[in-house]
């Protein structure tokens, strides 16, 4: 059976299932088909299905001489998006039709299918952390939220954690504030008061609060943070960017702040 017979089988297999009172949802886990794209085939006619399936053969012919290089990209990345194709298109072929993304995106889902190449998420290999030892790590993140006061105003509250990572035990420091490097070194010595001591190893992401710009991979910390390090001694840690589960201890706390302890609650002051 050729394509184009299968989908005009389809298309009368979709309004089949409607006139049977099957709702779009129905529909989708029959066909495998997105809501969204059932319900534009029910608004058309056999005629008007047919001419919209022969403009998108249209448009994939356009695309047909360039089927070999995205085949020999999708071998190589299986998770390759159909925009990051567009952009490698572009820049290898001058001559490169201008085309709407979508037609890129359609092109690339049928050499998918036509080549078995489905996507293939490159994912993470993850391990159990070990347990560090009591005063070995400590893990900082910040926060934000934005509260209302008794008459109704919203108001934006900054706030600094600061988690053992060995006891769980947390530090919290709320402020009108945003963050500047002078005051999260005030709410480190305001943990370093609460914790009676200081970590040997702190965990951060690549926050502006501590980082002036990143430099050949090498991490430029701002005079003031860098002053306050080298006078307490312990060592730092920068998380990569895109990768939490460094500090997921601490994340956790965040979420906690905002979607439990602040949600519903009216601001009144940040004094303890």
């Amino acid at each position: 059976m050729n394509v184009f017979l299968a989908k005009i089988l389809m298309y009368h297999q979709i309004q089949q299932l409607s006139g049977e009172g099957y709702s779009l949802n129905k529909i989708s886990g029959v066909t495998g088909l997105h809501w969204r794209t059932i319900k534009k085939y029910l608004s058309m006619t056999e005629t008007e299905f047919e001419e919209f399936q022969n403009s998108l053969s249209n448009r994939k012919k356009q695309l047909l001489p360039y089927e070999g290089f995205v085949k020999e990209k999708l071998e190589m990345y299986r998770d390759t998006s159909a925009a990051q194709m567009h952009d490698w298109l572009k820049e290898h072929f001058t001559e490169f039709p201008k085309v709407n993304p979508k037609t890129v995106f359609n092109f690339v889902h049928w050499v998918r299918g036509k080549y078995n190449l489905p996507v293939i998420q490159q994912l993470r290999e993850y391990e159990t952390v070990p347990e560090c030892a009591y005063g070995k790590q400590a893990q900082v993140d910040f926060g934000e939220y934005t509260m209302r006061n008794s008459v109704g105003t919203r108001i934006k509250v900054f706030f600094f954690s600061m988690m053992l990572s060995r006891s769980r035990q947390k530090y919290l420091w709320f402020s009108v504030r945003a963050f500047t490097s002078e005051l999260a070194v005030l709410a480190h010595e305001k943990a370093f008061d609460f914790f009676g001591g200081i970590a040997e190893e702190i965990v951060y992401d690549q926050d502006k609060v501590f980082m002036v710009s990143e430099n050949n991979g090498d991490l430029i910390l701002t005079a003031v943070f860098r002053q306050y390090v080298r006078s307490k001694g312990f060592k730092l840690h920068f998380c990569r960017k895109a990768d939490p589960e460094s500090k997921g201890k601490v994340e956790n706390v965040i979420k906690y702040i905002k979607n439990n302890f602040l949600y519903n609650r009216i601001f009144h002051n940040v004094a303890l």
